[in-house]
């Protein structure tokens, strides 16, 4: 279905919120090469501790990679991202539009976009990035409960579909009672090159050439299970097996957590450790290619953004069966599965460090499923015959008990 106007409504499009962020920006730029018009609105939020907002033009249209995005100054509220411009824009604009797609649960902005759209009569989507994953619930478990009674509840039972990223994320995913119809559609990525000075910038963040290369590349916060990782490796260390590690990733809305795990690192690790902070562009191309393994054994995961983009330039990963691609990575040898244990942590990164010839073939198996998987076009393509079902049976069969 060809110039389908879609608006896609997410909290920020900033990168130092992670894999939610970037997958927008992709999808949307893969959705416009497949013709459609498509629309982000978005805040200009840039972090949640003090951090300045995003140097972007607010409440006009700013055209990017085939699409446009159109910025709303955060306020009130700025912890949550929320913004009355971005609002009131939607409750005017909402007609212009045959479909929305909204980004997260349990996020005012979110949550008040798909009022907005069920009182415009704007069919939406909505994308749960997890947050209806059981151990996600747990967190603020009385507050969840009833911000869903009052809100996501209705949400939920009135939106066109819920988009999912993977059977799992669809299988143990929450819905309060109420029933939908899911659609599985993953997320994509798209490899970047090895760039020609990869050699000058590992040189210059110490990273030596010949040691095996374990990465963390992902927002450092709790549910990533570094309290896993980082004692599996102090448990390596003192095997004396040969790594380095390196911890690139931040958390812009909790820089406490973020410190205490820096500090243990450095402390701990001592030689074997470099910690980057958040990078992006060619730092973290250069890195992806030189790692020898990529590690996330999160508690819960609803896709793993960071788990495909390793994939997607050759690098084997180790990832928890929390991390809803598992079964995935486990079908096409692309790495090694655990469970959420540090024993489990440890024989994992022991199997991997023993045999780094093992560790190419599964990365070389990684890259295959990756391009066959993961690429954006394909993912478009299927989201856009997904939105013509909703666009042309505005009640659509639900079939999820």
């Amino acid at each position: 279905m060809k110039n389908i106007k879609i608006l896609q409504i997410v909290p920020s499009i900033s990168l130092v919120y992670g894999g939610p962020s970037q997958m927008v920006r992709g999808f949307s730029e893969a959705l416009a090469r497949q013709g459609a018009d498509v629309t982000v609105i978005t805040t200009d939020s840039n972090g949640d501790a003090g951090q300045p907002p995003l140097e972007v033009p607010l409440n006009q249209p700013v055209s990017q990679d085939g699409y446009t995005v159109l910025y709303f100054r955060c306020s009130p509220f700025r912890r949550y991202k929320f913004s009355l411009g971005l609002l009131r824009w939607l409750w005017t604009h909402a007609s212009d539009y045959d479909i929305a797609h909204i980004h997260a649960l349990f996020s005012p902005l979110s949550s008040f976009s798909a009022w907005v759209a069920r009182h415009r009569g704007l069919p939406y989507v909505l994308r749960p990035l997890g947050t209806l994953d059981p151990a996600d619930l747990r967190k603020k478990q009385q507050l969840k409960r009833l911000y869903a009674a009052l809100l996501e509840r209705e949400n939920l039972a009135k939106a066109a579909a819920i988009h999912f990223t993977s059977p799992e994320e669809a299988k143990i995913s929450e819905r309060f009672g109420v029933k939908t119809t899911d659609w599985v559609i993953p997320l994509g990525v798209t490899p970047p090159d090895d760039p020609d000075n990869a050699e000058e910038i590992l040189q210059k963040w110490g990273i030596e050439p010949t040691r095996p290369l374990v990465l963390f590349m992902s927002r450092i916060e709790p549910k990533k299970g570094l309290d896993l990782l980082i004692p599996a490796l102090e448990r390596l260390a003192d095997r004396g097996v040969d790594f380095q590690f390196v911890l690139a990733g931040s958390n812009p809305q909790d820089p406490r957590y973020e410190k205490t795990i820096v500090d243990r690192v450095v402390s701990s690790l001592k030689n074997r450790a470099i910690v980057t902070g958040f990078v992006g562009g060619e730092v973290k191309a250069a890195l992806l290619y030189r790692a020898d393994l990529f590690v996330l054994p999160s508690y819960y995961e609803n896709f793993g953004i960071a788990v495909a983009e390793a994939m997607a330039v050759g690098t084997p990963v180790l990832i928890s069966d929390r991390v809803q691609i598992w079964e995935a990575v486990q079908g096409s040898e692309s790495g090694w599965i655990s469970s959420c244990t540090v024993d489990s942590v440890f024989e994992g990164l022991s199997e991997a460090l023993s045999d780094l010839e093992d560790c190419r073939r599964r990365g070389n198996n990684a890259r295959l499923y990756a391009s066959q998987h993961y690429s954006w076009d394909a993912i478009a393509q299927q989201a856009i015959e997904a939105y013509g079902s909703v666009t042309r049976h505005p009640s659509p069969v639900t079939r999820h008990p």
